[in-house]
């Protein structure tokens, strides 16, 4: 187990992003998708219907409705385009399914993919994949198509998902790329944790993205931080089986966005391969690395609670590249206890060239197999506080 407590200091304690409440989920004007000729039978393609009712109500005047009435609703590849009026609440009742014949969407970036979108809300409703017979073509070793993600964010402002579950994705469950202000609540992500490449919430280029009151069941990262996001509140999140929280990697690419500003806080691991997992490469990021992690449990971890890796390190260590370009600053940790099935459970390799500094950690007993574990650091700056186990190499 691996617990991560309350902190004094939280980075984004005041973030405005935490109280913004920008969506709307009242609507004048409704749209029914049945009374557009869709057919909850899970066979009949329903795409058109989707579409011409995304249309309708973005043509509305005044705020608008989607709703799907209880059935089941068979979709292929659909992205719905940005809109200038009211908002549009997305209202659903019942599952949207992925045809079964995952080379259907399997060439597309995402099967469901919402563009340059302003002032959304969607609001229930399961979302399958099925995709459990590309996982097996994978798996393999045939030739397979790579996949789509579930449900796209891309570009768009002040966005809500609540009470969404999406099940057995093809790629990744849900990305959020090039938003501002979107917030996920009460969502559920399932897949098998043999699923490969099933990312539960991936977030890269967005700001002000909140993550709460959430479980994710997957066979990889349960949240993945990519280049350019900032600003990420992440709190009261389950996650296992899978591969924990990860950041990065970062600077895999030349000049390419750091990431600033996240915490997390009050996570609990079950089953996992790691719990929080930084890792960077050899490009030259442009930004910093500063985030927070805290009041988090994690219970029979695989590999190790906290990793800090280099793009070629094992991932049983917390590692950061001695020749990376990513600037590692401010990072906190704290309240945090648990189990490791590495012995080093705390390492901090970090760049000759930008050293890390500012490391906190606070109040941390690691065991592992029912003893103390090793931390090593190296080119590591920070302090300790209170009780730390294993003994602190900063």
């Amino acid at each position: 187990m691996v617990q991560y407590g309350s902190s004094s200091s939280l980075l984004l304690s005041t973030l405005p992003f935490m109280v913004l409440q920008p969506y709307s989920t009242t609507a004048s004007v409704t749209y029914n998708v049945v009374n557009l000729d869709a057919q909850g039978d899970g066979l009949t393609d329903n795409t058109k219907a989707f579409l011409d009712a995304w249309a309708a109500a973005c043509g509305s005047v005044s705020s608008a409705t989607i709703y799907v009435p209880p059935g089941r609703y068979l979709l292929r590849y659909a992205v719905f385009r940005g809109y200038n009026n009211h908002a549009i609440n997305f209202r659903t009742d019942a599952p949207l399914v992925a045809p079964s014949d995952y080379h259907v969407v399997g060439g597309a970036p995402n099967w469901l993919d919402f563009q340059d979108v302003t002032s959304l809300s969607i609001i229930g409703g399961v979302l399958d994949g099925q995709a459990i017979g590309l996982w097996a073509c994978k798996r393999s070793g045939e030739s397979c198509p790579s996949g789509a993600t579930t449900l796209g964010l891309t570009k768009s402002n002040n966005i809500l998902v609540r009470g969404l579950t999406s099940l057995n994705s093809q790629m990744f469950h849900i990305v959020i790329n090039g938003c501002d202000n979107v917030k996920l609540q009460g969502v559920r992500v399932s897949a098998s944790r043999q699923s490969p490449n099933t990312d539960g919430i991936h977030v890269q280029l967005s700001s002000r993205v909140t993550i709460i009151d959430t479980q994710i069941k997957t066979g990889d990262d349960c949240i993945s931080i990519g280049p350019g996001a900032t600003n990420l509140w992440i709190e009261n999140v389950a996650c296992g089986p899978g591969h924990g929280i990860s950041i990065g990697s970062l600077a895999k690419d030349l000049e390419e966005e750091g990431v600033q500003n996240v915490t997390v806080k009050t996570v609990t691991f079950t089953g996992t391969q790691n719990g929080m997992r930084i890792s960077h490469g050899r490009g030259l990021a442009m930004g910093s690395l500063r985030m927070s992690f805290s009041n988090t449990s994690a219970w029979s971890m695989s590999k190790i609670p906290l990793s800090l890796t280099k793009i070629t390190a094992p991932a049983k260590k917390i590692v950061l590249d001695r020749v990376s370009g990513v600037k590692v600053s401010d990072v906190i940790y704290e309240d945090i206890h648990g189990t490791s099935a590495s012995e080093v459970a705390v390492k901090f390799d970090c760049s000759s060239t930008n050293p890390c500094s500012g490391i906190k950690i606070q109040d941390i007993k690691l065991s592992y197999r029912n003893k103390a574990p090793q931390s090593l650091c190296t080119i590591a700056g920070g302090m300790a506080s209170g009780f730390v186990m294993p003994a602190s190499c900063l």
